[in-house]
């Protein structure tokens, strides 16, 4: 099966190095059409998160095919310090790729078990490989069972029980650092889906102030009418929301640093004695990391959080054996379409003969009878139709049942069919 996932993760990569190889939505598009100029890549799909990056791919051989996915991501990296990957990389080749991708959609492999995000971040990929035309009918039959799968672990079992997400993670965890929350001001850099569920969960906490700071005003906003308890302020008077904060926490879809030494420094300087703490949850990060050296200031990015999250889910740790029951279900179905591929070509030219044979002589009999009736030439029609698909079916089921089975049996059984009917020879890919 030359299937291979190729990636690196929050398991394997700290996020100084993953942040190197995020993708940027506005360049997914142009990186899945350079994929497919690579020779050895059929089929692409590419997954860009905050604690992946991940290329799953259909290769014409493992070798070539695997070497030239490294090259792809050395060549598409960004930031300014060369790092050798190969050591944080993971390669996984067929039936370890396709449970990978389930156990990633279903949430099992994420740093938050269950996160409700990564359903949706799946789906994204899958969309912008139909887009890119980089997506076949390979990868196509996986990534709708992957989806599959992961509705199923949501609605069939506890697996995303609770609110628990990266957002609530991060105010968790500057709640531990500050006692409580209550009375402090916040202010939240980013209005994106992660700003917006840390803005509701911080409403909640019943801090004194909320600041909404984003790039578009018109998404802070948005925000700040929903909740009816924050207050919306322009990224160019990011130091003034600075010093007035107890506690940062940004997510913004930035390629760049957002905030940065000279502007902490600067709010710093009318509450030097005042704490601030920033949560980076972004990745790519938003806070240079030299803001951690500035007094009286901590910092703590997404790889942090790992603490806090493992003390926050033992329910949905006790879904992981159902969760894994499902992908074991999905990856079967999957695996047993995949194998059952190399019929097609022979069932397919068995049902056009048998078509082609019935069509000829029932246009014959209608020459020969043309008194018939319409609703008797329709009952002839149904009856003809009914007879070669029962023909037909005990064999195509059989030829598929065994290519499930039997590899080898199978396609020594289609090559018979292919004798036996005079069919022309064709073959699966």
């Amino acid at each position: 099966m030359p299937l291979a996932c190729l990636g690196l993760s929050h398991h394997t990569a700290p996020v100084d190095v993953r942040e190197r190889h995020v993708f940027p939505a506005a360049r997914m598009a142009e990186a899945l059409v350079a994929l497919r100029d690579y020779e050895a890549v059929r089929e692409a799909v590419m997954l860009s998160t905050c604690g992946r990056i991940e290329i799953y791919a259909e290769l014409e051989d493992y070798e070539a095919g695997s070497e030239q996915l490294k090259t792809f991501l050395r060549n598409f990296r960004h930031g300014d310090v060369e790092v050798d990957i190969s050591s944080y990389l993971y390669t996984l080749f067929g039936a370890e790729a396709i449970d990978h991708l389930l156990r990633v959609a279903t949430g099992l492999d994420s740093m938050l078990i269950g996160e409700a995000e990564i359903l949706g971040q799946v789906k994204d990929a899958y969309v912008q490989a139909q887009r890119a035309g980089s997506l076949g009918k390979i990868l196509h039959a996986l990534f709708r069972e992957a989806l599959a799968a992961g509705k199923a672990a949501r609605t069939q079992t506890r697996i995303a029980g609770q609110s628990t997400s990266i957002a609530s993670a991060a105010i968790e965890l500057a709640k531990r650092h500050l006692t409580t929350l209550s009375g402090k001001s916040i202010l939240i850099v980013g209005a994106g889906k992660m700003g917006s569920l840390a803005a509701k969960r911080l409403r909640d906490e019943g801090c004194r102030r909320l600041l909404i700071a984003n790039r578009s005003q018109s998404k802070a906003r948005r925000i700040v009418d929903d909740l009816k308890a924050a207050e919306a302020v322009e990224l160019p008077g990011l130091v003034d929301a600075l010093s007035e904060a107890d506690v940062v926490v940004t997510s913004t879809g930035a390629t760049h640093f957002v905030v940065r030494p000279e502007n902490v420094r600067q709010a710093m300087a009318s509450r030097p004695e005042r704490p601030l703490f920033v949560v980076d949850i972004a990745v790519p990060r938003d806070v240079d990391p030299d803001v951690a050296g500035i007094a009286n200031v901590t910092l703590v990015d997404i790889d942090a959080l790992k603490g806090v999250i493992n003390t926050t889910l033992e329910q949905r740790r006790e879904e992981i054996p159902l969760v894994e029951e499902i992908i074991a279900e999905h990856t079967k179905r999957y695996a047993d379409w995949y194998q059952s591929r190399i019929t097609v070509p022979v069932v397919a030219s068995l049902v056009e003969k048998a078509e082609a044979i019935r069509q000829s002589e029932i246009d014959r009999l209608f020459a020969r009878c043309p008194e018939l009736s319409e609703r008797e030439r329709m009952l002839i029609t149904g009856a003809s139709l009914t007879i070669i698909s029962k023909l037909l079916h005990g064999v195509v089921t059989k030829l598929r049942l065994q290519a499930t089975s039997n590899r080898s049996e199978a396609l020594s059984l289609a090559h018979t069919l292919e004798e036996l009917f005079d069919l022309e020879r064709t073959s699966a890919r």
